[in-house]
């Protein structure tokens, strides 16, 4: 499992799948060892504390499951929650992480993001 920022922000550099409850974003790390890591990141948006962990923890078995099947052998994959993520159906969560997972094998991505008006962007810091 990822904790470092460092990593999290490196990730969001590789390929970035969009689906209702969340966003998948995929990147190869340089080094040799082909294990599959693992992140997740719910803001504060999304709702309170109790809320967050309880996405958390949906997200966590999600990957846990889903990974050693369809995951990038050598990649760290970060799910990022969105709004309607905790409400969904755990079955529809699964089945749009499989399809978000094959697309990211398949280096089908989604477009770059533009950034929102009125928003600066931070700089990441080494």
């Amino acid at each position: 499992m990822m904790r470092k920022r460092a990593d999290f922000l490196s990730a969001n550099q590789g390929i970035r799948v969009a689906r209702p409850g969340f966003v998948l974003l995929v990147r190869s790390r340089d080094d040799a060892a082909p294990a599959i890591r693992f992140g997740i990141t719910v803001t504060k948006r999304i709702g309170n504390a109790v809320v967050r962990n309880r996405m958390k923890r949906r997200f966590r078995e999600l990957l846990r499951s889903a990974l050693p099947v369809a995951g990038i052998a050598g990649a760290d994959h970060v799910l990022i929650g969105r709004e309607g993520g905790v409400e969904r159906d755990f079955a529809a969560l699964r089945d749009e992480l499989m399809a978000a997972l094959q697309r990211a094998a398949a280096g089908k991505g989604d477009p770059p993001r533009r950034p929102r008006s009125g928003q600066h962007r931070r700089s990441a810091r080494a």
